[in-house]
């Protein structure tokens, strides 16, 4: 009568081992495939993410171009920006500290993108060849396509040729 028992608990305990070792196995075989940009867990891994990507210095860009001869080669073309005086320097560095909050508050359920998008547009008026005219039309381009629908963002309000003369 105690074997009967000693069996089931054997039978268990083998079933137990084999559903742990088929698990460790398939799990290993998914977390061992790299993603090129693995997806932020939290609120807060989205917000820093969020944070590098907005304030990141403006990069130059390739374009090709065609000398006399009929050559082809690559230029390296680096932003131009208007010098502000240092009061509109000030206001506008602080229209874009709004933008970057208002962007991680966009970010959170029921909360929307507007005053962001209202803000960019006013630095984008106000200050249009500046640095933060830059960087709101880039933040704009950067929002999701139902809200550029959702707020009638144009292309010239996302479109940064005008920066590389």
């Amino acid at each position: 009568m105690n074997t009967f028992w000693l069996k089931i608990a054997g039978l268990a305990i083998v079933v137990v081992g084999v559903i742990i070792l088929i698990s460790v196995f398939s799990g290993s075989q998914t977390q061992t495939a790299p993603e090129s940009e693995p997806k932020p867990k939290t609120i807060y891994e989205q917000w820093e993410r969020d944070d590098k990507r907005l304030r990141a210095e403006p990069q130059p860009i390739e374009q090709p171009k065609t000398d006399s001869l009929g050559q082809s080669t690559v230029q390296q073309r680096q932003p131009q920006f208007k010098v502000l005086s240092p009061e509109d320097e000030i206001e506008a560095q602080q229209k874009w500290e709004w933008v970057v909050t208002q962007r991680k508050m966009a970010r959170l359920p029921i909360m929307s993108p507007k005053q962001m998008v209202d803000t960019c547009r006013e630095i984008i008026q106000r200050w249009p060849q500046s640095k933060y005219a830059f960087l709101a039309k880039r933040a704009l381009a950067d929002l999701p396509e139902k809200y550029h629908q959702m707020y009638n963002i144009t292309k010239e309000e996302t479109n940064l040729s005008s920066f590389y003369r």
